[in-house]
């Protein structure tokens, strides 16, 4: 027994750091695009784009903005395809389970990163390499691909590596996790893999102790009353609520701020460094270690909301209650980080950045983790993956209009970015109405409840 209780214990952590190491290594693409783009503009992409022009006192100048312009098109349109594809992979995760679903993806980021491997050659194969990438590297990450290459390893290379390395996918996909969905709460002495589900000692336990109950079984079930099961709301009805709607714009209005900060992090650096290189790509290199730290902010989120949850249950409030209530703090919490991060990003102070690199990425951390959150307490279990997928692409909506925003810095504003970068902070207000809607809710459930507990004392007085 010992022996199967050390074997459980080993499967479980490997499970675990394998999962971290996917999602510190394989995740996430879009993250690492600020430090992607200077690098392919080092090896010529659509440099052909770039032409020599006359400056004001009779120079010459390079005038690369229809460079930069392609470059935001495949930007605009892989982190649509990143939100947007959740929405179908999230009714395949509920339909057909953990195996298929990441199959799925595997593949396509397997395509995409032998697609990103052979671009060179062909530059329009960013197009559909980096949207295969953003959807299938949902759960993959590949963050810091400029000091990969500063090191003297070429895109080519480190994208066949990064393909090689869908091996560990598969692997873990057939031996570490289940083939269906992963139950909760967790059973004893679950196992993962091949043999998912409860182990046959205690499955042989529990068919013994089901044939007969006890004289002590028989009297406490006697004595528990029947509760009537409140019944479960629809996927209909889930869409069309309030909580869902406020979520929505909760989590559109600040992943559209981090989406649009990253994809003009580039050009506002080398508009505060004057355009020096080596400048840079010492900001751009300070960016992608704080990206890699993000997985040290992951559970910060989570925390405050279990330290919440267990004091409102002494409290006196049910699990559901208590879930719901738990995530107001943690939404307010990642309304206000976004709103700082996006004031930082504002002020054009070049060693401000550095801050606003480390806001940026905590506030990311929150932000995703929080939706996961906010999901699986305030909606069905059962509906989790198809309304992930719903969020997400229906903030990829908002997402697309990073194309017109790019479009009016370079041909209205000058490239100057400071009057965007304002009203981006007064949009992320919006933000705030999520947290005090969910706190109303909560406080009117709570009034609810105390008034019925008050009629049930006097009427059994």
């Amino acid at each position: 027994m010992a022996g199967r209780v050390s074997g459980l214990a080993v499967r479980r952590y490997l499970t675990f750091f394998s999962g971290l190491f996917e999602c510190l290594c394989f995740a996430g693409v879009i993250y690492g695009w600020a430090s992607l783009v200077f690098v392919l503009k080092k090896d010529n992409y659509f440099g052909s784009l770039c032409v020599n022009t006359t400056g004001v006192n009779g120079t010459h100048e390079l005038d690369c903005s229809g460079q930069d312009e392609k470059f935001s098109l495949v930007f605009t349109i892989a982190s649509f395809m990143n939100n947007f594809m959740t929405l179908p992979n999230g009714f395949l995760f509920d339909y057909f389970g953990t195996t298929v679903a990441r199959i799925f993806g595997i593949s396509i980021y397997t395509t995409g990163s032998l697609m990103m491997a052979f671009s060179s050659s062909v530059p329009d194969l960013l197009f559909p390499a980096l949207s295969l990438l953003a959807t299938g590297g949902i759960m993959f990450l590949v963050t810091n691909m400029q000091m990969i290459h500063e090191i003297g390893i070429s895109v080519r290379t480190s994208f066949l590596f990064l393909s090689a390395c869908s091996i560990i996918h598969l692997v873990r996909t057939f031996l570490l996790l289940p083939r269906k969905l992963i139950p909760y709460p967790l059973p004893d002495n679950y196992t993962y893999g091949i043999t998912c589900g409860k182990s046959s000692t205690q499955t042989s336990k529990v068919a013994l102790n089901d044939e007969k109950p006890t004289m002590i079984e028989e009297i406490s079930v006697k004595k528990v009353p029947t509760v009537e099961t409140p019944v479960e709301k629809t996927f209909r009805q889930c869409i069309l609520s309030w909580f869902f709607l406020w979520h929505l714009v909760w989590l559109s209005v600040m992943q559209f701020r981090h989406i649009m900060f990253i994809g003009t992090l580039n050009p506002m650096l080398n508009r505060m460094t004057e355009g020096e290189p080596s400048l840079v790509s010492s900001y751009l290199n300070a960016f992608a270690i704080t990206q890699l730290c993000g997985v040290l902010c992951a559970p910060w989120n989570g925390f405050i909301i279990d330290r919440l949850k267990r004091r409102y249950q002494n409290r006196g409030l049910n699990e559901q209650e208590a879930d719901l209530q738990a995530t107001v703090l943690s939404l307010f919490i990642t309304a206000l980080q976004c709103m700082l991060f996006s004031i930082c990003a504002t002020i054009p102070f070049l060693p401000l950045q550095y801050f606003t690199f480390v806001l940026q990425v905590l506030n990311r951390s929150f932000l995703y983790g929080g939706n996961a959150a906010f999901i699986s307490v305030a909606f069905p279990p059962r509906h989790f993956g198809k309304l992930f997928g719903v969020v997400m692409a229906l903030s990829a909506v908002v997402l697309a209009l990073q194309y017109p925003c790019f479009s009016l810095v370079r041909d209205v504003l000058d490239g100057d970015p400071l009057y965007l970068n304002i009203g981006l902070a007064l949009f992320c207000l919006f933000a705030f109405i999520h947290p005090a809607c969910v706190f109303r809710h909560c406080r009117r459930t709570a009034a609810a409840a105390a008034a019925a507990s008050s009629q049930d004392m006097s009427i059994h007085s």
